[in-house]
């Protein structure tokens, strides 16, 4: 576990009287994209956002503070079978899902920590590898999992409806986000 110091960000393990802030930081992140998808997608979106904080097996479900308050959080599954119900694509690999920051505190690192934690774990759990799945829509997001290392994985990218779901994929072993927390 990430430890901080009071005003500074810390990351934990969600617990489950941390369901409704995290409800509430992951609609408020994903609210952006409500303009950009068709009511009905969008409206399916939202439900599955908020089945997620309660539904699913995660191997672990984070939470990023800062002052207090939950300002991110982030989901992360052994393999696509239980990230997506997609055994046929063959990820067998840690995967991150849904992660989510406050638009209040971007820019200040909380999913960098999110993502870092989540490396850790995945290292600890004997994996090479971190998989997540973003489409051009979150362009920020996109950006910011280059910058971190993450490579394009097109063999596990997928198509939902007619947007093309793309994979990235982290080389965990000796990488330089996991030597500023081990």
């Amino acid at each position: 576990m990430i430890v901080a110091q009071p005003s500074e960000i810390w990351i934990r393990e969600a617990e489950d009287a941390d369901a409704e802030a995290v409800l509430r930081v992951m609609l408020e992140a994903y609210q952006q994209y409500e303009n950009e998808l068709p009511e009905p997608i969008w409206e399916q979106y939202k439900e599955s956002i908020s089945a997620s904080v309660h539904e699913g097996n995660p191997k672990a479900r984070l939470v990023a503070g800062l002052d207090g308050e939950i300002v991110g959080s982030v989901q992360l599954f052994l393999s696509s079978e239980e990230a997506y119900g997609r055994a046929d694509l063959h990820i067998n690999s840690p995967i991150i899902r849904f992660l989510s920051v406050s638009p209040k505190v971007r820019g200040r690192g909380v999913a960098t920590l999110l993502i870092q934690e989540s490396a850790r774990r995945s290292l600890e759990l004997g994996s090479s590898l971190l998989y997540l799945h973003t489409s051009d829509m979150m362009q920020s997001a996109v950006q910011l999992y280059e910058r971190l290392g993450f490579e394009r994985a097109y063999d596990k990218e997928f198509h939902n409806g007619n947007t093309l779901v793309k994979s990235y994929k982290l080389q965990l072993q000796d990488h330089p986000l996991l030597k500023q927390v081990l």
